[in-house]
């Protein structure tokens, strides 16, 4: 895309892992959820290397040379780990300091612990360790995102011998806290090792040791072969994935030039990217720092339950629509959703989408009991969810063993939208559904932030019906007679007609001089036409305030392009999530929910569904919320032009929009 009126998708994610960090900055977080946030920073960067610089290498590898994108993002990661490790050395740990807990990320282990670290070698380390000789392997393969010290030994001769030391993560912590002399001291595994390198090369004298990572491309190779059952195919995937290419190799500094052809030939790995670190690598562990005093934590926060009649769920919803706010919202109004559907007797067929299953889903197991109990059951299961493959294959297995009939999409689309359809023996109502914005899964509602209807609306239902039937028969989508649907908006359907016929409706009450507007919140904004349809409108005098989390390629502010688009992004201590779409339609405004951001891959490469709030009270609901975090000017930034992160100007009103909606439903409650 022209960079004159868009930025970059890559760059723009880059802004939004800045903001991430910035938070672990912030004095007003408590200090241990500073450090979660350096580990969402560093996971987030391992996925990035992981799924989007791939494609980036192998760009750089047609054009043959260097330089571009990839060259930015370097540069861009470069400056964010080196704000990494101030945050980290020179803000986070002297605080620590200061509380009497002495984390030893950059400073020498003191000698007062050499006995305890030696007897934790010796009784817990030692046996896990796989020391190895460059010199006596062809090649080595290191795992991805495996902790390594490469060790350069000096023999006898005077000579200098590499050799490689697991660091072993996957079975061990991080990090172990030990008390001596009356402090509490925070150390690494990588140095516990480091302290007693010695024992592993008898004989040799260690010169210096450095730590590494690397990170390999994630992408399953899934072809357009229908002949093969693709849960086989998923199945052996995986087997391969942490067997991919490499894409970065993360190296401590100091690591001699000379040394640097061995080690690319030996780890096969000419042309892979290579980023320098810090001192310690893989710093997403910081999510297990051993702190665990509630004082070093946000304050708790009880998710507000959802008053119901005498009555049951279901028959609740046949009166009115109901909505779920998740994470101030318990999710036990979803759950029991599907567990009174399990038993009541006149629900007849279930339906439902999963797109992230829960590691011990209760919504799995309350279809399981469904369909033992002579329900019928059908369940898409979307086995192309990133890094939840192997888990989603697991419950598909388990339900499938129950009687639940399985279906899975087909190779070239995911099914991403958020759905369940009861189909009961009712007269009048023979459709409960549930719409949402965010995954099935009550592990991630408890961080997320998502909206969630109940409904009975008929019309929007045997829309649902209909979209499910076509899910059920695998066909292509174009492959087949088009799906008419009026209430509901499908991505490979109507989508993007829609959205785009909706913001030309604001452009022309704007043009007639009736009232106009277009609130939009989503995680990311790519799509092409949708960005130059919102600059039309801007131009048409259309005001558009946006909410992007995430990748936002809109230049927002430039004159006689976007003057009346204004871009802000919100980072707190749940996930911004929700995908909600307000358009102002003259005065009559139509509110719209769902699963679709405006990327490429939702709009031409999935199955989403977006849906209408029809009833009044929950539009207003809806409304106030979205307001709530336009004003809000304590977590929010602005982007600017450049999609860089610009402070919020404040007032003596401060707005911390996550604690102002928790007051709002108490109140409304």
């Amino acid at each position: 895309m022209p960079n004159q009126i868009f930025i970059n998708k890559d760059i723009s994610w880059l802004t939004f892992n800045q903001r991430v960090l910035e938070e672990a900055a912030s004095p007003n977080v408590p200090i241990l959820e500073r450090l979660k946030f350096l580990s969402i920073f560093s996971s987030n960067l391992d996925e990035f290397y992981r799924v989007k610089v791939p494609p980036l290498l192998a760009l750089q590898k047609i054009k043959k040379k260097k330089g571009g994108i990839l060259a930015k993002v370097n540069t861009m990661v470069l400056e964010q780990q080196k704000r990494f490790g101030y945050i980290l050395d020179e803000m986070i740990i002297p605080e620590l300091k200061q509380n009497g807990i002495f984390f030893l990320n950059t400073e020498s282990v003191p000698e007062v612990l050499n006995a305890q670290l030696s007897e934790l070698f010796y009784t817990t380390v030692a046996g896990l360790l796989q020391p190895v000789y460059f010199d006596e392997v062809p090649t080595f393969f290191a795992e991805n995102n495996q902790l390594y010290e490469l060790v350069v030994l000096k023999t006898k001769e005077k000579q200098e011998k590499l050799a490689i030391v697991n660091i072993p993560t996957q079975v061990l912590p991080r990090f172990f806290k030990i008390k001596a002399e009356g402090k509490v001291f925070v150390i690494f595994l990588d140095d516990i090792i480091r302290k007693n390198m010695h024992v592993l090369f008898p004989g040799k004298k260690i010169k210096s040791v450095f730590n590494i990572k690397i990170t390999r491309d994630a992408e399953l190779n899934l072809s357009d072969d229908y002949e093969e059952d693709i849960a086989l195919k998923i199945e052996k995937q995986l087997q391969k994935r942490d067997y991919g290419q490499a894409s970065r190799i993360l190296y401590q500094p100091g690591i001699p030039k000379r040394h640097w052809p061995e080690i690319l030939a030996k780890f096969n790995l000419h042309k892979t990217s290579m980023v320098k670190g810090g001192v310690h690598h893989g710093l997403k562990d910081l999510i297990s720092f051993p702190l665990k005093e509630k004082a070093y934590a946000y304050p708790t926060q009880k998710p507000l339950m959802n008053k119901l009649g005498q009555s049951t769920l279901l028959e609740e919803i046949t009166n009115q629509d109901i909505m779920i706010h998740t994470p101030y919202q318990n999710y036990h109004t979803v759950l029991r959703f599907f567990n009174e559907a399990a038993i009541d007797q006149t629900v007849e067929e279930i339906y439902t989408t999963l797109y992230r299953i829960a590691a011990d889903s209760r919504i799995a197991y309350a279809l399981i009991s469904a369909a033992k109990n002579g329900k019928k059951v059908m369940v898409l299961v979307e086995l192309k969810a990133r890094f939840d493959e192997a888990n989603n294959l697991d419950w598909s297995k388990k339900m499938k063993e129950a009687g639940v009939k399985i279906i899975y999409s087909s190779n070239n689309i995911k099914v991403h939208a958020k759905v369940a359809l009861l189909k009961r023996n009712h007269p009048s109502q023979p459709y409960l559904g549930l719409l949402a914005t965010g995954n099935l899964n009550e592990g991630t509602a408890r961080y997320y932030t998502d909206h969630v209807l109940l409904t009975a609306n008929t019309s929007i239902l045997e829309e649902l019906k209909m979209l499910f039937d076509f899910l059920v028969k695998k066909q292509k989508p174009g492959k087949t007679d088009k799906l008419h649907f009026s209430h509901l908006i499908v991505s490979q359907f109507n989508l993007h007609k829609k959205f785009l016929d909706l913001i030309e409706r604001e452009i022309a009450n704007a043009e007639a001089g009736l009232p106009s507007g277009i609130t939009i919140k989503l995680n990311n904004l790519e799509e092409a036409k949708l960005i130059k349809a919102l600059y039309k409108a801007s131009s048409a005098g259309v005001v558009i305030n946006m909410l992007v989390r995430g990748i936002c390629c809109l230049k927002p502010g430039i004159t006689g392009l976007s003057e009346n688009i204004k871009v802000k992004r919100i980072v707190d201590r749940y996930l911004e999530h929700g995908r909600v779409f307000r358009f102002e339609n003259g005065g009559l405004p139509e509110i719209y929910m769902g699963s679709s951001d405006w990327m490429i891959r939702n709009i031409y490469r999935r199955i989403e569904v977006c849906f209408p709030v029809y009833q009044e009270s929950l539009k207003k609901e809806l409304s106030q919320i979205l307001d709530i975090q336009w004003k809000d000017n304590v977590q929010g930034v602005w982007l600017d032009a450049k999609g860089r992160n610009q402070p919020v100007q404040q007032d003596e009103n401060l707005v911390r929009s996550q604690e102002q909606i928790y007051q709002y439903l108490t109140q409304k409650d």
